[in-house]
């Protein structure tokens, strides 16, 4: 599946339309899948680490549940 990202570059400003790429693909969690792409990971580590993903995700939700 191939996802295409449009970034204008408003008055020759590069810089700018760089950083808005970066922040598209940050938000999108690109980084962190070349991150974990470019070494292996043994399956026991990889289930470790998804658990542990997990776990903080449902830790998370449940603070700003209590919030509310």
């Amino acid at each position: 599946m191939e996802v295409f990202t449009k970034i204008e570059v408003k008055d020759n400003n590069i810089e700018q339309a760089l950083r808005v790429l970066k922040r598209k693909l940050q938000r999108d969690g690109f980084f962190k899948v070349v991150k974990l792409k470019s070494v292996y990971e043994k399956p026991s580590e990889k289930k470790k680490r998804i658990l542990q993903e997990n776990i903080k995700r449902v830790k998370k939700l449940n603070k700003l549940k209590n919030r509310i």
